[in-house]
């Protein structure tokens, strides 16, 4: 082959559970992850060496260097088997841009598997997922999609049952937010309200036995109920319009509404196809409309 593209989906974070601060500056997670359906597409092709290029929505301030993850998992995977990393990716992004979403994370995933498969490598999905896991906490989700724990810094990974179809909105914001800055106003927020940021002052994240059940049962009642996400307050109080868009989605009908990982976009999960089309009506042009749960990275035809 000498041109090979995947199709890679974004994530919402139905819980986000983060432990204590470590030594390491990293946090402990419970991460329970649903892939969506709204997608980014990476293309690999044959090339005399590296290249980077994008296009699609707000890519302007995309790196096209080495430094952006599709880049480095075409390097790492390289390195891996030994061989050079000559290759053309192209990403066609539908995913928004630091939004909280994994769109990067997405990249990273889908450039492993267009490489993996253009170069005939054949590598294993635990040594795909090993690799995706070392790029970054998020990039082993969007290989396998579906629903899934993650634990650790977010990257081990157990599949969870999604029994049914959930119906989301997802409500974007003009710029993004830095996910280390969200961290650190999440760890500034609990110093400040007396309780500590270190690992032994903040109870050991774990998955919600609740929330697994309702994912199980397809019932999105259930699942509204107990949405959570412990970087919400720190998203919101460094983007406090956040709140007035939380605001006019549940005003418009949305089940719950919850800032989606580090932010800053909204997710609202609907009762139905038809709610979602309403929610995302009410909000405006910046709003998307997406089922879950969406499949993992995948070769296209």
């Amino acid at each position: 082959m000498t041109a090979v593209t995947v199709r890679v989906p974004a994530k919402v974070n139905v819980q986000l559970a983060v432990g204590g601060r470590r030594p390491d500056g990293f946090h402990d997670l419970a991460n329970v992850f649903l892939a969506v359906g709204l997608y980014d597409h990476v293309t690999a092709t044959s090339a005399d060496g590296l290249t980077v290029t994008a296009e699609g929505r707000d890519v302007e301030g995309i790196p096209l260097d080495a430094s952006n993850l599709a880049a480095r998992a075409a390097i790492a995977l390289a390195e891996r088997h030994g061989i050079a990393p000559d290759v053309h990716l192209h990403i066609a992004k539908d995913i928004p841009v630091a939004g909280g979403m994994a769109g990067g994370s997405a990249d990273g995933a889908g450039a492993l598997l267009a490489c993996d498969a253009l170069w005939g490598l054949h590598t294993p999905m635990d040594e795909l997922l090993r690799i995706a896991g070392e790029l970054g906490s998020d990039v082993p989700f969007p290989l396998l999609g579906g629903a899934a724990l993650g634990v650790g810094r977010g990257e081990r990974l157990t599949a969870l049952e999604a029994g049914g179809a959930f119906h989301w909105v997802f409500a974007l914001a003009d710029g993004g937010l830095s996910t280390p800055e969200v961290y650190r106003e999440c760890d500034r927020l609990r110093r400040e309200g007396g309780a500590g940021d270190l690992v032994g002052e903040v109870p050991e994240p774990a998955a919600d036995p609740a929330l697994v059940a309702a994912l199980a049962a397809g019932d999105a009642h259930a699942l509204a109920r107990v949405l959570a996400n412990d970087l919400q307050e720190a998203a919101l109080s460094l983007r406090p319009a956040l709140a007035d868009t939380v605001a006019a989605g549940l005003g418009a009908g949305a089940l719950a509404g919850i800032v989606s990982g580090s932010g800053p976009t909204v997710a609202f999960l609907a009762a139905d196809a038809e709610g979602a089309a309403k929610i995302a009506g009410a909000l405006g042009g910046r709003a998307r409309v997406a089922p879950a749960p969406a499949a993992g990275a995948a070769v296209l035809p």
